[in-house]
């Protein structure tokens, strides 16, 4: 037995193998709830139930999901052109603070309509620095960028923690590390009445649907697919590589960035330590389960979103514990990335 790489992917194996790979990460954790002594596709049932089977729960699935989507894409757009970003939460806790920083310290008093679009703007740009350090360290030293990202999580969480905790501290809190609040008018309107529901929604898929545009139908989509297929040959065809991945790394950093101001914008109003359960780290899960396809992480955040929203809720009914959500989404990635090698290489005989 030996493996040969494929020369051609059928197109419906490529369309398979997310699906082929959900079924089997729900196939094994459907085995860990059996051992809890709970029936299996009760559980299942009751996770889409507790998800989307009223207007409470749709509405908060969606709401889950807007990050996911945003850190995604910052994930998809990076690994496509060998850009390894694990720095997503960072990217988006910063992003966060600058948002705070920006409504709350300078412009508080600027209207809906100039303010929101400004502190978008922040949040990205806060992203896309805290990742251009890294690349600059990469192209320059030749260091490796899955370290310094990584890393830079801790710093950047560590960061903000020391802002909360002194310039940016609300007097309001009572003594609760929490930061200023976004004003009244760079909040995000709500979607849907009397829910957490926002036009991060909105602003989510239009990315999605930007990026897939960009990498499908532009000259700088086709520059940074061939710097992450063969970067020796991006060069040799005359692909100017430092600049293509000085552009990824902004793109990606800004997508993460926007995350943590869309988040802060529309659901928390303020910055916490707690701002996110790990949506930087999710991002990568979500953008591998989509083959770094724009367009496909949009469904993969969905079913993130779904697991993580429908566990709680399954939990309280059967006594089960949530981290089934948690081993779900591992579960998923692992059979994701086993589905890509078999999708790249066959056995034969």
């Amino acid at each position: 037995m030996r493996l040969e790489p494929r020369d051609h992917l059928p197109p419906w194996l490529a369309l398979a193998t997310p699906l082929i790979a959900v079924a089997a990460a729900l196939a094994l954790a459907g085995g860990l709830i059996a051992l809890a002594g709970a029936p299996v596709l009760r559980a299942y049932g009751l996770i889409v139930t507790e998800a989307f089977g009223s207007r409470l729960a749709a509405t908060e699935t969606l709401t889950r999901a807007i990050p996911l989507i945003l850190t995604g894409l910052a994930a998809a757009v990076a690994f496509r052109a060998r850009l390894w970003n694990i720095g997503a939460e960072g990217q988006l806790y910063l992003g966060a603070v600058a948002a705070v920083t920006v409504s709350s310290l300078l412009i508080p008093d600027w209207p809906p309509i100039v303010q929101i679009p400004v502190l978008l703007v922040a949040g990205a740009a806060a992203g896309m620095v805290l990742l251009l350090l890294p690349l600059w360290l990469r192209l320059r030293f030749q260091v490796d960028e899955v370290v310094t990202t990584l890393l830079l999580n801790f710093v950047a969480v560590l960061f903000v923690s020391m802002l909360i905790d002194t310039v940016l501290k609300d007097p309001m809190a009572f003594g609760w590390p929490q930061s200023l609040p976004i004003s009244d008018n760079g909040m995000l309107p709500r979607l849907v009445a009397r829910s957490r529901l926002h036009v991060g929604l909105i602003i989510a898929v239009a990315l999605a649907l930007v990026v897939w545009f960009v990498q499908a139908r532009t000259t700088f989509g086709l520059q940074s697919r061939a710097a992450g297929l063969s970067p020796g040959g991006a060069v040799f065809a005359g692909v100017p590589l430092g600049r293509t991945l000085v552009l990824v790394a902004m793109i990606s950093g800004g997508l993460a960035g926007l995350a943590g101001a869309v988040e802060v914008m529309g659901v928390k109003g303020y910055v916490t330590t707690d701002l996110s359960p790990g949506y930087g780290y999710s991002g990568i899960v979500v953008a591998m389960l989509a083959g770094l396809n724009p367009l496909g992480v949009v469904a993969a955040a969905l079913f993130t979103a779904m697991m993580y929203v429908g566990a709680d809720g399954m939990s309280r009914a059967m006594g089960i514990p949530t981290y089934i959500a948690d081993v779900t989404v591992a579960l998923s990635l692992l059979s994701m990335l086993i589905a890509l090698f078999f999708t790249r290489y066959r056995i034969r005989r």
